[in-house]
């Protein structure tokens, strides 16, 4: 088996064999066992930092299993530098997530379904394989039939040839339920019939009579190749230092990243990941109040990662990491250039014109660009980080795709969503990103300090009406430190270490900067309210727990009420239907020399969220 380089290396092909071996040997479910997760246990801060290059180090994998069978699932951690399974704990009561054999059961299982067919007929539809079932998370809405089951929901929509847009032709009201682990139909909800928009609405190229001709080329070139280098799964550019991770569940992770300060490197975050993803709609019957699917708990962003293309999806000098996942039978398999790295041009970094001399200084800014994209069912979303030259990160979700639709109900009026064509309505709804940034500042010693800026009243001291300062206020507790964006303040929040001062006194500090932030617009009483808290603030601010994970906890499928759990390190959340700046972390005003920013660490979890709305 290849020895990884660094404890920070993700499970190699070789790896994942062994560690389901290990584990099969050990704990044998039978024909039933399906392996919903292989993946690195990530080591903790102290082992990493005596971590010495070239020295043996622990190598130990997480898995998650469960029996089809009989729902039980499990927990094993193995060691594969000893082969042996250190622990084997049962999860009672919890549900792995969809799993990519489960895609592809549902519409199998509905089309073999009498009930599902006799519902089409009535709607007359008879040629079934041409009925596109698309699977979505069943939610927990306390129907007695389906406690205890792992479940998907559906949507149906018909395609009129084999390589249609079935999303111009909904078939409205018809919605089967569907038991994962036994492969057959549950329940078939039928709402009512309704006309089945026949438009065309065919987007691909195959399809196109013509393409503009107003567009010349526009060539990308380096001729001396890019600025960064990659050593492993180590990228480095310019100042900044970071390392590469991929997993099934949050894909796209990063690892370590430090800033080179006039020769010092300087710790600013120690891990970064999308921690959930949840999508809610506003649309109250016919089965789309069911829609609320957690994108990254219940189905999982690296397992639906594009394989990214060069001079599509990628531009310029582009290097690429292959992401290693494995299937349910604890086989790997390769996700082929699951994501991209590349710089590109950013525009004027700084620019001055002395009006006395008439003299001009300019500084050409670019940034390095670490993305990747996973397609989740109709939607298209890709991930951005931005590493920039002014010592800042900025986070960034662009969706595209195709939006979910639906066909109108007999009498109904588009209250709940817009018309995209004709018969056609895409429903009004949110998307919510939560994203775990666990950030080292100079070190793990940091706090929270939340700004606002405020206007002075009218006295002696402010004569002319002017004045106008920055009140700040420090985040010491949990219950004071689930905090909302203020646009009418410019509220933003500075993770500053306790310990290093900069040359004017002042601690070294990170600015937190919050976009598109906007409430949830689900009632708190809402079953997708109560899974997904984390979505109802802004940010969150919690002392560090390395078991917390994820914002909606670690098995969100047909998980219930719950609390704003996981929320470990800072994640800014958002939702929508079009790029979005979700947040941005800048150097403080009163940061270090050299633009060193700070955040937070070992002590402190933060979460800052942003939001969409179609």
């Amino acid at each position: 088996m290849p020895d990884p380089s660094h404890p920070l290396d993700p499970l190699s092909a070789e790896e994942i064999r062994c560690a389901a071996s290990l584990l099969r040997a050990a704990h044998d479910l039978g024909a039933g066992m399906m392996f919903e997760t292989i993946a690195l246990q990530e080591p903790d801060k102290a082992s990493l930092a005596a971590f010495q290059p070239g020295q043996p180090f622990p190598r130990i994998a997480f898995l998650c299993v469960f029996d089809r069978h009989d729902g039980r699932v499990f927990e094993a951690l193995v060691d594969l530098r000893a082969g042996q399974v250190r622990s084997w704990t049962p999860r009672p009561g919890v549900r792995p997530r969809i799993l990519f054999d489960d895609i592809l059961l549902v519409g199998r299982v509905a089309r073999a379904d009498p009930r599902f067919l006799a519902a089409l007929a009535r709607r007359g539809i008879t040629d079934i394989e041409m009925v596109q079932v698309d699977p979505w998370s069943a939610g927990n809405y306390g129907l007695p039939d389906e406690e205890g089951r792992r479940l998907s929901h559906t949507f149906c929509w018909l395609r009129t040839s084999p390589d249609d847009n079935a999303y111009a032709h909904p078939i409205e009201g018809l919605c089967a339920v569907i038991d994962l682990d036994r492969a057959e139909v549950l329940r078939v909800d039928d709402y009512g019939v309704a006309e089945i928009p026949i438009g065309n609405r065919n987007y691909a190229a195959k399809f196109r009579e013509t393409f503009r001709e107003d567009i010349r080329p526009l060539d990308i070139t380096q001729p001396e190749g890019p600025s960064f280098t990659v050593t492993g799964q180590e990228v480095h550019w310019q100042k900044w230092r970071f390392r590469v991770g991929f997993n099934a569940r949050e894909g796209l992770t990063l690892h370590a990243i430090t800033y080179e300060d006039q020769g010092r490197i300087r710790p600013v975050m120690h891990r970064a990941a999308l921690s959930e993803m949840v999508v809610p709609y506003g649309h109250p019957g016919g089965g789309h109040f069911r829609k609320n699917a957690f994108d990254v708990g219940e189905y999982g962003f690296g397992v639906l990662a594009n394989s990214l293309t060069l001079g599509c999806d990628c531009l310029g000098a582009i290097r690429y990491f292959d992401g290693w996942l494995n299937d349910s039978a604890g086989e790997p398999y390769r996700i082929e250039n699951a994501i991209c790295l590349h710089e590109e041009d950013h525009g004027i970094l700084w620019k001055h014109t002395d009006l006395f001399t008439g003299k001009v200084e300019v500084r050409r800014s670019r940034r390095l660009v670490i993305s990747s994209i996973s397609t989740i069912g109709n939607y298209e979303y890709g991930l951005f980080w931005y590493f920039h030259m002014d010592g800042s990160i900025h986070f960034e979700v662009k969706a595209t795709g195709i939006m979910n639709t639906a066909a109108l109900s007999p009498g109904e009026a588009p209250r709940f969503g817009t018309m995209v064509a004709p018969g056609v309505y895409a429903h009004l709804h949110q998307h919510v990103f939560n994203m775990r940034l666990d950030l080292d500042v100079d070190g793990t010693a940091n706090r929270v300090v939340e700004l606002d800026t405020v206007a002075l009243p009218m006295d002696a001291e402010n004569p002319y009406g002017n004045a106008f300062t920055l009140r700040e206020t420090v985040l010491a507790r949990e219950s004071e430190a689930q905090r909302m964006a203020d646009f009418a303040t410019c509220r933003s929040w500075r993770i500053e270490s306790t310990t290093a001062r900069n040359e004017m006194g002042a601690p070294t500090a990170y600015r937190l900067l919050a976009r598109d932030a906007l409430p949830t617009f689900s009632h708190p009483q809402a079953m997708v309210t109560r899974r997904a808290a984390f979505m109802t603030r802004h940010l969150w601010v919690t002392a560090f727990d390395g078991e917390e994970l994820f914002a909606a906890g670690r098995y969100p499928n047909k998980r219930g009420r719950g609390r704003a759990a996981g929320l470990c390190g800072r994640r800014p959340a958002a939702g929508g239907h079009r790029s979005g700046d979700l947040a941005q972390l800048r150097p403080a005003p009163h940061s270090a020399a050299g633009g060193f920013p700070g955040a937070a660490g070992d002590h402190l979890r933060l979460h800052a969220a942003s939001g969409w709305v179609l």
